[in-house]
Parts: structure tokens; sequence; C-alpha cells
């Protein structure tokens, strides 16, 4: 809370829908109805309101194609000793293995970037 009591009150009237929408940002959220408001009043919303289910299927789904990919590396690398111990490894394989492990470095990189960011915001 900011400086002071909060004393004053503000009436609104909403829609049916736009009430719908303001209970839906309730439970997604997890905030009362009035700091909803508020927060979207006073501008300092942007920094707070994240729709937390939405978030969490991104992550999700970016932390599952991170695992496939690594799973795919781990994969390319042995066959790639393989290769090398039997001594017919292509070179052409290891441009591919090293182009796909600075891809995925680089997407890893920006997950990660990301997520310092939520949490930055979250604060």
């Amino acid at each position: 809370m900011t400086e002071g009591k909060r004393i004053k009150k503000i009436d609104a009237r909403f829609t049916e829908a736009e009430y719908l929408e303001i209970e839906k940002m309730e439970l997604a959220l997890g905030l009362k109805k009035t700091d909803l408001v508020r927060l979207r009043l006073l501008g300092t919303s942007a920094a707070i309101l994240v729709n937390s289910k939405e978030l969490i299927k991104i992550l999700d789904a970016a932390g599952t194609e991170l695992g496939r990919a690594g799973n795919n590396i781990n994969q390319l690398a042995r066959y790639a000793n393989i290769l090398l111990l039997k001594g017919i490894l292509d070179p052409s394989v290891v441009l591919q293995f090293n182009f796909l492990m600075e891809k995925y470095n680089s997407n890893q990189k920006a997950l990660e970037t990301a997520m310092r960011k939520i949490m930055k915001k979250g604060r």
C-alpha cells in the first residue's frame, strides 16, 4: 500500500460481459477485484498483471521443446562418437551438430532472458 489510509471510494457499473471478464482476471491472477481496478487505473498493471495459467502453458511447452532438442543433440553426439571411433566420421555431421548446438544454446539463452524479465516484473 502507498502512503496513507484508503478512505476514498469510487463506484463503477459494468455490463455482465465486463464483470465476467473482471472475474476471469481475478481468478487467473489471484488478485481481488479492487486490486485489479486499482492497478489498472494507477498504471502499474503492466509490470504486475500476468495470466499465470497461460504463462505456465507457454513455459511448459518451451521446456518440452528444449528437452526434445537436448535429446536429439545427445543422440547426434553419441552417433558422432561411434563414427569417430570407427574412423568414418563425416565432417558434415560435425557441422550439423555444431549448428544444432548453437541453435539450442541460443533458444535456451532467450528463454532464460525472458524468465528473468518476468521475474523482475513480478517483484
